[in-house]
């Protein structure tokens, strides 16, 4: 063979593989749990020690000290997942300070939510940054989420803790 004929067939395998990947990527799934991954889950725990890696010999690199706090899982090895939060710190943390009850992080100052998936539907509470809310509903662009005793509808975009594409019934 020649030597173009190796590089185009080099180059062959390597998108064929990135096709195969990324395919996989959507429809992954953990090697423990069999749920979807990446998935987003809250902190059960007020206090969880995030690790480097996915054992107790491994270092501490932060503390997240938020209950309900949403997370996005990424891996799982044995009892541990691999977690981030929203501004994309994260590690190792034990599967029991975890949990699949959906919740959502306010990422806008003020944010008004209506009674209807729609603008133009009366706002019945307003949400201050940072707040995490009870995840509900969701269509394509809005979601309902609740906390304080008040809910309402918001669009997906000022929230986090829910993909672009996930409908929630």
């Amino acid at each position: 063979m020649t030597a173009l004929k190796l590089r185009l067939l080099a180059v062959a395998i390597c998108a064929t593989v990135a096709a195969a990947h990324g395919a996989m990527a959507k429809d992954a799934r953990g090697p423990v749990t069999n749920l979807p991954l990446p998935r987003f889950v809250s902190m059960k725990a007020s206090e969880a020690n995030i690790r480097r890696g996915p054992s107790l010999t491994h270092r501490i690199d932060w503390v997240f000290k938020r209950r309900g706090m949403p997370l996005e899982v990424t891996a799982e090895y044995g009892h541990w997942r691999r977690v981030r939060d929203h501004d994309n710190a994260g590690g190792w943390v034990h599967y029991t300070l975890i949990s699949g009850v959906r919740m959502a992080l306010v990422q806008q100052d003020l944010l008004t939510v209506h009674s209807r998936p729609d603008k133009a539907a009366p706002v019945t509470a307003a949400f201050e940054l940072g707040v995490v809310a009870r995840l509900g509903e969701c269509t394509i662009d809005w979601c309902e989420i609740s906390a304080g005793g008040y809910s309402g509808w918001t669009p997906k975009t000022t929230i986090w803790g829910v993909y672009p594409e996930e409908i929630r019934e």
